[in-house]
């Protein structure tokens, strides 16, 4: 609970009570890897702080194949905020790539809170902006360039993230097959 709480002090000024309520209206839970946080067709009706680990946002094309848009670890907010806030079915899913501890708001919990604290929409104001241009940075660089320097700028950008997670995601994330991207690390070792 001190990560959510240590981040959201980034981002404005909140006094003891205050920190108190938002730990009354978090849950602390884990999604097991593989496991859905949210799924394609369903309104999101909660927003997760990821803890510990790595959620994926992904979908599947029109030749049903399952597409990484991108990767979201430690100390970020998971939601498809479009769906949430305009309460529409997700196109997305947020998967676990790897076992994870995640401490969740409901859409009663966060309203409670902006009801409640006078400077808690401005926080998640600025969370959000943050959120979307960190989106637009990890969005996968499709096409513009070639896969193996796709593949070394993943590993410049996010280097946290590099062995945490299973080849198949992140060639999904690059545009690239399974076999292509083994090629591709083991000319460049």
């Amino acid at each position: 609970m001190e990560k959510l709480i240590n981040y959201l002090l980034q981002f404005g000024q909140l006094n003891q009570q205050q920190i108190e309520l938002v730990r009354n209206k978090a849950q602390e839970t884990e999604l097991k890897k593989e496991a859905y946080f949210s799924e394609a067709g369903k309104i999101p009706r909660r927003v997760a702080f990821i803890n510990e680990g790595i959620l994926r946002v992904c979908f599947y094309n029109s030749s049903g194949n399952q597409i990484t848009k991108y990767f979201m670890d430690e100390n970020s907010f998971a939601v498809d905020i479009n769906s949430y806030t305009q309460k529409i079915p997700s196109s997305e899913y947020v998967q676990a790539v790897t076992d994870c501890k995640l401490i969740i708001f409901s859409r009663e919990a966060l309203d409670d809170l902006s009801a409640t604290i006078i400077q808690w929409d401005s926080i998640i104001s600025k969370i959000t902006a943050k959120a979307l241009v960190d989106k637009v940075n990890k969005l996968s660089p499709m096409l513009n360039e070639n896969a193996k320097v796709r593949y070394l700028s993943f590993l410049d950008k996010f280097p946290q993230l590099a062995n945490r997670i299973p080849l198949s995601f992140l060639a999904s994330y690059l545009g690239i097959t399974q076999s292509s991207l083994s090629r591709i690390r083991k000319n460049i070792r």
